[in-house]
């Protein structure tokens, strides 16, 4: 059963990258909580494809409907927004999705329609006589489901099923920063051999100050948005855009990876082993598509120092230094919460390779037809975010469910 984050706070999501739609499950969302349509879709105009000229030409407009979970008595703010309509058998059937409410504790349900398919792309790689692309999927997914696999745009293995990771996070984002003021931010890093100059975590967290001012989050922000790619290194950004423009036009892709930073984050949260929230963490954006590696704090470059090197000092006021990017024992510290994600080439490519068909018979492979992108991630970073912001709400959850409290359980 695949579910993001849990038992308090998860996300559970269904579709296919050609199937007519991407729907959402977000469980255990607390009551009380104003949630608006418009600031869930922000971030799903980051993630989706078409929005950014290096990413996959796929244009889907990826619109999200709530289906339940949301309430408040004024119904015309409640309705005023989405309209769904869908014909069976002849007959039309019209109705009206939330647009901005009160979360119930309920269920939250989210559907995406997918309208921007090409499905025919993809008869290359239908049947037991289907051509396997090497580096994705099509081999094992074939097999595994004994040949009842949907191949279209990689079917359940695209990364278009992110769609619900980013509902579910934000959701999660929009309660940790009004309870805690936690804002969660992410940077390409590196893309291929280019590494950028400027991070993240250099940003914020060097000082030994745990708490960032809204004001310099959102300059933050502003800066990471007005440069060519999501980095907050600009000249980094500028010759990393033109490195991955022609990758593509050589047929190629290449790796990349991004740091995620998340600020004025809540220390105590998590726990020291099996449900260690470095565990969690390093699980959710690690299981990622096409994640290959991913670090905390001063990552690798741990090995190479010595304990006296690597120690970040103490004082009364808090730790002077963030090596150990805001975890210690999988427990947060308050510092900033600082991890990077390594991110392999794309599998699909147009260059030719060696191959096999699904029965193994040896060929000479070249994609056919298809979209792609040429560097998974200059789309990565939001869904990287969503899946911090689902962990570091159910460990808040978690946190809060150690403490009894007596008055919560009085009726009259």
């Amino acid at each position: 059963m695949e579910i993001l984050g849990g038992p308090f706070f998860s996300v559970a999501g269904a579709g296919e990258s050609h199937g007519p739609a991407v729907t959402t499950i977000v469980m255990g969302c607390p009551a009380g909580q104003y949630i608006r349509r418009a600031d869930v879709q922000a971030f799903l105009d980051r993630r989706r494809p078409g929005g950014n000229k290096h990413g996959t030409p796929r244009n889907e407009k990826d619109k999200v409907v709530f289906l339940s979970g949301l309430y408040q008595d004024d119904h015309t703010r409640l309705l005023g927004g989405s309209d769904l309509s869908v014909t069976v058998d002849g007959a039309e059937f019209q109705t009206e999705g939330y647009e901005e409410g009160y979360t119930t504790g309920e269920p939250i349900a989210a559907i995406v329609l997918s309208t921007s398919k090409k499905s025919g792309d993809y008869t290359q790689f239908s049947g037991p006589m289907g051509e396997v692309r090497p580096g994705h999927t099509d081999l094992v997914k074939f097999h595994q489901s004994g040949g009842h696999v949907d191949v279209r745009g990689g079917g359940r293995s695209s990364y278009r099923v992110t769609i619900s990771d980013v509902i579910g996070g934000s959701i999660a984002r929009i309660l940790l920063e009004e309870k805690f003021g936690t804002v969660i931010l992410s940077s390409i890093s590196q893309v291929g051999p280019l590494k950028a100059q400027h991070s993240l975590a250099d940003r914020f967290g060097g000082d030994g100050k745990p708490r960032v001012a809204r004001e310099v989050i959102d300059a933050v922000v502003a800066q990471i948005a007005g440069n060519e790619i999501a980095s907050i290194d600009a000249d980094f950004a500028t010759e990393a855009a033109e490195l991955i423009k022609q990758t593509r036009k050589r047929g190629d892709s290449i790796g990349a990876a991004v740091d995620v930073v998340a600020v004025n984050v809540p220390p105590l949260l998590g726990d020291p082993l099996y449900q260690s929230l470095k565990l969690r963490l390093m699980g959710a954006l690690g299981g990622l598509n096409a994640a290959e590696s991913v670090e905390v704090g001063a990552g690798a470059s741990v090995i190479e120092r010595l304990g006296s090197e690597n120690n970040d000092p103490i004082r009364s006021t808090g730790y002077a230094a963030n090596s150990h990017g805001g975890l210690l024992g999988g427990i947060t510290t308050g510092m900033p919460l600082v991890l990077r994600v390594g991110f392999k080439p794309t599998s699909t490519i147009n260059l030719p390779q060696q191959s096999v068909r699904k029965n193994l018979e040896e060929i000479p492979f070249e994609l056919e037809k298809g979209r792609h992108d040429p560097c998974v991630g200059v789309r990565a970073g939001v869904t990287l975010e969503s899946r911090v912001a689902i962990e570091l709400l159910n460990a808040a959850m978690s946190h809060a469910s150690k403490k009894i409290d007596a008055n919560l359980s009085k009726l009259f």
